[in-house]
C-alpha cells in the first residue's frame, strides 16, 4: 500500500512532540521528516514535496498559517494536517479557511493521528473543507466537547445540508445556528428564526407559511409567513420538539417539495430554504413515544450537532468569564474587572444549570455589584437574582467521589463493591427519570437494554 512508502513532514517547534510523532509515525510504516519551523519546511520545498504535511500554527517566525497558504497555491493537492494548542473556533476555522485536510487540537492521541495521516493518504485530491472566517464573539471554548462542533461548523462551511442542533437550554444552539449560516454559501441571504415553543399553536401555522388577506378574523392584508422571508437564505426553527403533530405534517411536505400554501391560500409557493433546526428534547424517545414523526425526524437529522452543557466543559468557565466580563465593562463603558483564583474556581464548581446563558447574566450583574475591580469570592454571595443569594455550590462530583475513595483507603478499607453500588444508584435514578421504561433509562446510561437489563439482575442478587 501506498502507506508503506510516503513520505510524511513534521512541522513542530517543540522537540519532544517531534520526537514523539516521529516514533509514532514511524511505527506505522512511515518515512518522516522533522522540521522546527515553517521557514526549515518552506526551504525543503520544490520539486519534492510530502504526502501528508502535519504542521503545528504558533511557530517562530513564520506561522502555521503562513505555511499553509503557500502550499495552496504551489502544492494545491497536498493533504495538509492542522495541529494546535490554542483550540478555539477562530483556529478552527482559519485552518479550514486555508484548505487544510483536519484540524487537530493538542493534546492529542498518536493514534488519532496516525488515522489522520492514513486518511489523507486515501483522500481524493480537491476534497478538503474549506471554512469560514472566524467569529470568536459568537462562540468560545477549549474543551474537546467544543472542538466537535468549531470543526464541524468549519466542515459545513460549503455545505446547503439540514442540521438538527440539540442541547440543554442556554447552551448556545441558536449562537450555533447563526454561525453555521454566516460560514455558508447562504450567507449574504436572510437568516430567520423562529422558536417554536414562544408563539401560541394556532398562530404558528401562520408564522411559517403566511396568509392570505381574510383568510381569518384579523388578516387584513396579506402577510409573508417565516419561509418566504427565509427564501434563498437559512430557517432556524428552535425547539422543534414542540411542534404539533399538524404542523409537523406540514412541515414534512414543504421539506420533501420545498412549497407549501399560505393559510387561505390556493396558490402553491415554491421556496428555497436551508433548515436548521434545534431541541433540548430526545427527538428519538419522542419518535418512540409516537408524539414526534419519525419520517420528519430523519428529515432534519441529516447532519446532527450536540451543544455540550456548560457542567460537561468547566474547563471553559475561567475563558467564558473573562469574555463576558469584558463584554459587559464595554455595554457599561467601565474598566473590566477580574475575578481571584478562589472566586473563579467557585463559579466553576457550581452547576450552571442553566448553562452558558446563566453563566453570562451572572457576569452582567457582577460587573455591576461588585464593589472592587478585583472580585473575591466572598463578594459572589452579594451577587443575588430575585432576592436569592449565589451561593458556592457543595463542588464537583469527582473531587467528592475522589475524597471518599482517599478516605476509604486511608482507613484500610476495600472497595470492591463500590462500582456496583455507583452502578445501583445511576440505574435507580434513570430509571426513576423514565418512570420505569428501560429502554429510555439505557439511553440515559448510554447503554444498551441487554447490558441493562445484565446489570439490574446482579444489583438484585
Amino acid at each position: 500500500m501506498q502507506t508503506k512508502t510516503a513520505e510524511i513532514w513534521v512541522v513542530d517547534d517543540d522537540p519532544a512532540l517531534r520526537w514523539v510523532m516521529d516514533k509514532a509515525l514511524a511505527e506505522a510504516g512511515h518515512t518522516v521528516r522533522l522540521f522546527a519551523s515553517a521557514e526549515e519546511a518552506r526551504q525543503a520545498l520544490g520539486s519534492v514535496a510530502p504526502a501528508v504535511l502535519v504542521s503545528d500554527v504558533r511557530l517562530p517566525g513564520e506561522s502555521g498559517f503562513d505555511l499553509l497558504k503557500l502550499l495552496r497555491k504551489e502544492h494545491p493537492k497536498l493533504p495538509v494536517i492542522v495541529v494546535t494548542a490554542h483550540a478555539d473556533l477562530e483556529s478552527a476555522v482559519a485552518a479550514y479557511q486555508g484548505g487544510a485536510f483536519e484540524y487537530l487540537p493538542k493534546p492529542f492521541d498518536v493514534d488519532d493521528l496516525t488515522a489522520l495521516v492514513q486518511r489523507a493518504l486515501q483522500a481524493q485530491p480537491g476534497k478538503q473543507a474549506a471554512a469560514p472566517p472566524p467569529d470568536e464573539d459568537q462562540l468560545i471554548g477549549e474543551a474537546p466537547a467544543m472542538q466537535q462542533v468549531f470543526r464541524a461548523i468549519g466542515r459545513l462551511t460549503r455545505s446547503h445540508m439540514t442540521v438538527l442542533i440539540t442541547g440543554e437550554s442556554g447552551t448556545g444552539k441558536e449562537l450555533v445556528a447563526r454561525a453555521l449560516h454566516k460560514h455558508s454559501p447562504r450567507a449574504r441571504q436572510p437568516f430567520i428564526a423562529l422558536n417554536t415553543a414562544a408563539i401560541p399553536a394556532e398562530l404558528l401555522e401562520s408564522e411559517f407559511f403566511g396568509h392570505e388577506r381574510g383568510s381569518f378574523t384579523g388578516a387584513n392584508s396579506r402577510r409573508m409567513g417565516r419561509f418566504e422571508q427565509a427564501h434563498g437564505g437559512t430557517l432556524f426553527l428552535d425547539e422543534i420538539g414542540d411542534m404539533s403533530p399538524a404542523l409537523q405534517t406540514r412541515l414534512l411536505r414543504v421539506l420533501a417539495e420545498g412549497e407549501f400554501f399560505r393559510v387561505g391560500g390556493h396558490e402553491a409557493v415554491k421556496v428555497d430554504v436551508r433548515i436548521i433546526a434545534a431541541t433540548h428534547q430526545d427527538l428519538e424517545a419522542r419518535v418512540e413515544e409516537g408524539t414526534f414523526r419519525e419520517d420528519l425526524f430523519h428529515r432534519l437529522n441529516v447532519v446532527h450537532v450536540h451543544m455540550p452543557a456548560l457542567r460537561e466543559r468547566r474547563e471553559d468557565i475561567p475563558l467564558l468569564v473573562e469574555h463576558f466580563m469584558d463584554a459587559a465593562a464595554r455595554e457599561l463603558n467601565v474598566a473590566a474587572k477580574r475575578l481571584t483564583a478562589d472566586a473563579l474556581q467557585t463559579l466553576s464548581d457550581r452547576s450552571w444549570p442553566g448553562n452558558v446563558r446563566e453563566l453570562k447574566n451572572f457576569c452582567r450583574r457582577l460587573m455591576l455589584m461588585a464593589p472592587g475591580r478585583i472580585v473575591h469570592k466572598s463578594d459572589l454571595t452579594e451577587v443575588s437574582e430575585n432576592g436569592r443569594g449565589v451561593r458556592e455550590e457543595s463542588g464537583d462530583w469527582r473531587r467528592q467521589l475522589r475524597a471518599w475513595a482517599d478516605a476509604e483507603l486511608a482507613a484500610g478499607r476495600t472497595m470492591g463493591d463500590a462500582e456496583t453500588e455507583f452502578e445501583k444508584i445511576l440505574l435507580d435514578a434513570a430509571l426513576a427519570k423514565t418512570g420505569g421504561k428501560r429502554q429510555e433509562a439505557a439511553k440515559l446510561l448510554g447503554w444498551g437494554r441487554n447490558t441493562l437489563t445484565r446489570k439490574l439482575k446482579s444489583t438484585e442478587r
